[in-house]
């Protein structure tokens, strides 16, 4: 492909905004994707080449660490504004990564109850439990049922079925308790140990069992109830 060919006169299927209009962003390839951030090439060189010039930097550079103008002096086509352009297009995809993953990542029964404000002060009690993959992200967050806990009430097929659905290599539970008293009750162990043993059937570790107060938590684990 020539690069002094403008991007209106290649063929459409070569074109990145057009390919990404028919097919969708999965489609685009890198240099496809840095191309549409650029916007523009130069008289000689059009933006699919000036793109693949940038990707050259970008490869050679360590990404964990904050980018400046710097990398991209010497290569025609760039200048202050679409150098500035790419540092902000990866610092906002590596910040809401993060973002992302600081929500969805528990370490520690306090995560899980600050996560569960909405129950805290509820008249009923609300059965939650949150699915998650072998690292602890979380795949999926469900609310079981709505009433007094009872065994009964959370069987064990509720609990594990989108467990099956989402791939879920662990699970944590959480409950609420209207009157505040965060002491697991005589039930609350007994779904617990119940639970407990269902999952070690199919493969799918009970890793915590959250009792929500209005202003503090229970947690069989770390009381040593798991």
């Amino acid at each position: 492909m020539s690069t002094k060919k403008t991007i209106k006169e290649l063929p459409k299927i070569l074109r990145p905004r057009e390919k990404l209009q028919k097919y969708g962003i999965q489609k685009l390839n890198n240099k496809e994707l840095l191309a549409l951030i650029l916007s523009s090439g130069t008289k000689n060189n059009n933006v699919l080449h000036v793109a693949q010039k940038v990707l050259k930097k970008l490869k050679k550079s360590d990404l964990n660490k904050p980018l400046n103008m710097e990398l991209f002096k010497g290569i025609k086509g760039v200048g202050e504004v679409k150098a500035g352009k790419i540092i902000a297009s990866l610092e906002l995809a590596k910040r809401l990564i993060n973002k992302q993953e600081e929500l969805q990542n528990f370490h520690t029964p306090r995560d899980i109850y600050n996560r569960l404000t909405h129950i805290k002060n509820s008249k009923k009690e609300h059965f939650i439990v949150f699915y998650l993959d072998v690292k602890n992200n979380e795949l999926a967050m469900e609310t079981i049922s709505i009433g007094t806990l009872t065994q009964s009430l959370v069987h064990p097929r509720e609990v594990f079925e989108p467990a099956i659905k989402y791939l879920a290599c662990k699970i944590i539970i959480a409950h609420n308790h209207p009157s505040g008293i965060v002491k697991p009750s005589y039930e609350d162990i007994n779904v617990t140990k119940k639970l407990q043993k269902a999952g070690k059937i199919l493969g799918i570790k009970l890793i915590d069992h959250i009792i929500v107060g209005k202003t503090n938590y229970f947690s069989f684990k770390e009381e040593g109830l798991i």
